[in-house]
């Protein structure tokens, strides 16, 4: 997959403007339009997109790819395929050989890839992102608590606690975790993407 071209890429960053929560939508094109850092993954280090469960990160898995020209993947159906077992049930029945399984497999994955990660990756494995170019796509509580409230496939994580609790608990709890890890803002990227060289 090669490079696109200024023309593209500006393309492409207005598709994931538009494809992230809307309520960060302005602050986001505003950021773009503002100098800042524009940081750039190296050519074999792998870019991890992570965030907060329903943030997007499998919506905007194929535009990253695309914006730099690299495969994507993703870890949740990588993990599916190469262990044939259903992530709802096995997250729900065995959450700690998941975790394992989940941490190991990244590190399978081709070097240099884009992966999106679930939304426990980062305040799990924080250690395993070292080295990596970890991107993380922003949601706000409001649309995380939207989207889950609607989302029936998603496996519980704190059945002992009402959905509402359990959703409240888990964002703020991983807030403070995704914090402490050392990540690059989508604006960042994507300010990146735009002042590129053409190929």
């Amino acid at each position: 997959m090669s490079a696109p071209s200024v023309e593209a890429r500006r393309l492409l960053v207005s598709q994931v403007v538009a494809s992230v929560d809307p309520r960060l939508q302005q602050a986001l094109q505003g950021a773009l339009a503002s100098p800042g850092p524009c940081p750039r993954p190296a050519g074999a280090q792998t870019v991890v997109i992570a965030g907060h469960r329903a943030a997007g990160k499998t919506r905007l898995l194929p535009l990253v790819s695309q914006l730099l020209g690299r495969a994507g993947l993703d870890l949740d159906a990588e993990l599916e395929r190469r262990h044939g077992r259903p992530l709802r049930s096995w997250v729900a029945e065995s959450p700690t050989t998941f975790r394992a399984a989940e941490r190991e497999t990244l590190g399978l994955l081709p070097p240099g890839s884009v992966v999106a990660v679930g939304g426990g990756f980062l305040s799990h494995h924080p250690e395993a992102l070292a080295g990596h170019f970890t991107l993380v796509v922003p949601v706000t509580f409001d649309t995380y608590r939207e989207r889950l409230m609607a989302d029936t496939t998603r496996p519980r994580l704190r059945a002992d606690v009402s959905l509402e609790e359990e959703l409240h608990s888990l964002f703020h709890e991983r807030e403070a975790l995704h914090a402490r890890v050392p990540t690059i803002s989508l604006a960042d990227f994507l300010r990146g993407c735009l002042a590129q060289e053409p190929a």
